[in-house]
């Protein structure tokens, strides 16, 4: 894949450790001072199975999902506690990124597209609100009902920013998703570091 200036009409950026910096570590470590246990023996058996999947698809409430953690997890928590924890694996900005994309959006309209639950847009929409006004529309599966790397997916939202897929340029870190989009006909870009992103506009001339 090579980027061109002029190759985008549109920019396309998941959120998680892409604008947002992720630290799932500080969601253990919370809800195991509540339990009085080890993050460790949370860890072991927390797992993103359907009914995680079923939050972020927006078909369940949180306190379904908490109720589901619950019995998962062993822990003995209020939802209240589990949403304390829940909300505190966001760890601020990625390095770069707000200087990144208040540059872009002065050149090609800016999208955010997010595997996310109500419950984290619900936080990081007010405590980074500043960010998130960079995007002209935000597609979030919880409000979509579709998941990447789901073909369908990527289809919604190409058709909500109406131009052809391969003048989109989209930004993920997860390489399922990265492969989901450009199956779909994206311009994918795998974000592994903090250059990632600022390197991809530097080619685009953006």
């Amino acid at each position: 894949m090579t980027l061109l200036p002029g190759s985008a009409d549109a920019l396309l950026f998941d959120l998680g450790r892409v604008v947002l910096d992720i630290d799932f570590t500080k969601t253990l470590a919370c809800w195991a001072g509540h339990a009085g246990c080890t993050p460790a023996d949370i860890a072991a058996r927390f797992v993103r199975d359907d009914v995680y999947k079923q939050h972020e698809r927006g078909e369940i409430s949180d306190e379904a999902f908490f109720a589901a953690l619950r019995g998962l997890l062993k822990l003995d928590l209020s939802d209240a506690q589990f949403l304390e924890g829940w909300n505190a694996l966001f760890a601020g900005e990625m390095p770069g990124i707000a200087a990144s994309l208040a540059r872009a959006r002065q050149h090609l309209p800016l999208y955010a597209f997010s595997n996310t639950n109500r419950a984290h847009a619900a936080y990081f929409s007010k405590q980074h609100a500043d960010l998130m006004g960079h995007f002209r529309e935000t597609f979030l599966s919880s409000s979509i009902g579709l998941r990447k790397p789901e073909p369908e997916a990527y289809r919604h939202v190409i058709a909500a920013i109406g131009v052809p897929a391969q003048r989109i340029v989209f930004f993920d870190d997860l390489i399922e998703n990265i492969e989901g989009a450009r199956a779909c006909g994206l311009t994918a870009v795998h974000v592994t570091s903090a250059n990632d992103v600022a390197d991809a506009l530097a080619a685009l001339k953006i």
